[in-house]
């Protein structure tokens, strides 16, 4: 079984200027078959990872459905900031 949230956080990690204030968080879902990811990093540091037009965000939830589907589950990434 695959950790989830320490394998999005490693993917997010280098792409952060402020690593230390980077945390993946999973919240409950309202179906069985759902997980739910939220990022939570500093404002500037959100604005990298979504990328321009979201082509950062695109792909880093593309990796993370497809290690989501060894448990045949669906997966939702969100992104927040602290302030």
């Amino acid at each position: 079984m695959i950790d989830l949230e320490k394998t999005l956080y490693d993917l997010c990690l280098p792409l952060v200027s402020h690593p230390q204030n980077l945390s993946v968080k999973t919240m409950a879902s309202t179906e069985d078959n759902e997980i739910l990811l939220y990022v939570y990093a500093d404002d500037d540091d959100v604005a990298r990872l979504i990328g321009r037009k979201g082509v950062i965000a695109t792909a880093l939830r593309q990796m993370m459905s497809i290690a989501a589907r060894d448990e045949h589950k669906r997966l939702s990434v969100k992104f927040e900031s602290y302030e």
